[in-house]
């Protein structure tokens, strides 16, 4: 299921992306914006979803890329969403892991 949203919301988050990596203090060009955009895409390409859930899933890629993360969670996280039934399912995912991070 290959949605594809309108440029102008591609560039919305890729900006987003960036400016969250500057506030992280770990600048981020557009190169790789544009990467972890289609990486979020990519794990979302199974359902249908809204822009909210490719930015967040695209967001939580970025902080676990920034965080340098055990490779093990990350690839976790990606397989939960690659075996997610649909939007609400993933959303639920980010929450949950919201919750688990402010322990």
């Amino acid at each position: 299921m290959n949605r594809s949203f309108p440029p102008a919301l591609q560039q919305a988050i890729q900006q987003s992306l960036q400016n969250i990596a500057s506030q992280m203090e770990k600048p981020l060009n557009e190169v790789a914006a544009k990467q972890l955009y289609q990486e979020a895409e990519a794990l979302l390409n199974h359902v249908p979803h809204e822009p909210l859930t490719l930015a967040r899933v695209a967001g939580k890629l970025l902080v676990y890329q920034g965080q340098e993360t055990e490779p093990e969670e990350l690839e976790w996280f990606k397989s939960q969403v690659q075996q997610s039934s649909g939007d609400e399912e993933i959303e639920e995912l980010m929450e949950s892991l919201h919750r688990t991070d402010a322990l």
